[in-house]
């Protein structure tokens, strides 16, 4: 009994000590500060005028005026902002037909060149025509290749000549790196049909059976 009566006056004590000691700090002062402060209202900004300046229309010299509008290719988001991109063309891709005549064609002039060189057919679909920047070798035609990376030559039928890197990855995969110079400088499209013959070591001869669609089939380069 006297251990409790003992441990209450203790804890009273304790309790009066802490009051003391938050009156000698005035924390109960500084919180009831704090929150007759945050219950303030914010003031409110003013709205800055707009200038009328910027709402009137550009100025544009008497010569620029007299052109024609430019078509505007620019994207407008959702948050009404502008995005400035270049038109894509409007793929053409050949018929089924077409492509098979391509390739008889690309046949045809393989049988006649004979075999003093080893050749191979390569049909182009629209990426590798348009986009790729590497074209991929048949594996079957590897043998005639070096075992490792080098460059190598392709000549066109009016000998322009394009370097491109002849590349072997780790999964053993076969590619001519530098590709797109070649296939956008000769305008190559989806359906064309090519012909490569090793003349030399390290130089293609490509030839090519090319066509596409423009309100009938037109021939664009015949073997």
């Amino acid at each position: 009994m006297d251990e409790a009566n003992s441990y209450e006056e203790q804890r009273r004590r304790q309790i009066e000590q802490n009051k003391c000691k938050l009156d000698e700090l005035r924390l109960h002062k500084l919180s009831a500060a704090v929150r007759q402060a945050a219950a303030k209202p914010m003031p409110t900004k003013l709205a800055v005028p707009r200038n009328p300046r910027l709402d009137a229309p550009t100025r544009r010299s008497g010569r620029i005026a007299s052109l024609p509008e430019q078509p505007d290719y620019r994207i407008r988001k959702a948050n009404g902002d502008v995005k400035t991109e270049s038109p894509d063309p409007v793929p053409v891709y050949a018929t089924n037909e077409e492509r098979a005549y391509a390739v008889a064609k690309a046949e045809q002039l393989k049988g006649q060149l004979g075999s003093d060189h080893p050749t191979f057919i390569k049909p182009m679909s629209h990426s590798s025509a348009t986009k790729l920047s590497h074209l991929n070798i048949p594996v079957h035609f590897t043998q005639y290749l070096p075992v490792h990376d080098e460059m190598m030559v392709l000549v066109d039928e009016v000998n322009n000549e394009f370097d491109t890197l002849y590349h072997i990855t780790c999964q053993r995969r076969y590619s001519l790196t530098g590709w797109r110079a070649f296939s956008a400088y000769h305008k190559l499209l989806d359906g064309d049909c090519l012909l490569f013959q090793l003349i030399e070591r390290r130089k293609f001869k490509v030839r090519f059976s090319l066509f596409f669609f423009l309100h009938a089939i037109l021939t664009r380069w015949v073997f």
